[in-house]
């Protein structure tokens, strides 16, 4: 199944530094999945003066609880970056 995840970063002072020191391993993981077919294409969500405030992604998991369980692993959410996560079932027309 196919799903768009979008997930708005927390808007506290702390924010754009609980983002910065996760995103190392956060892009590693997501290499790990874009290898292996579940992430479709992702990317930043950016303000009026191009700060990342959140990201989108299309993914393909067998299930919403999978898309789920690998939500409470990756290191945004671990790490406090993403706040507010909405995963809503898709089916891409046209895939990149």
């Amino acid at each position: 199944m196919q799903f768009l995840v979008t997930a708005y970063d927390g808007t506290d002072d702390d924010a754009q530094t609980r983002r910065k020191k996760a995103r190392d391993a956060h892009i590693e993981g997501a290499k790990l999945l874009k290898k292996a077919g579940n992430i479709i294409a992702g990317g930043a969500i950016l303000n009026e003066d191009d700060q990342m405030i959140g990201s989108t992604l299309y993914v393909e998991f067998e299930s919403k609880a999978a898309v789920d369980q690998w939500l409470q692993n990756d290191p945004y959410v671990t790490g406090g970056v993403w706040q507010d996560i909405e995963v809503l079932p898709i089916r891409l027309a046209i895939k990149p």
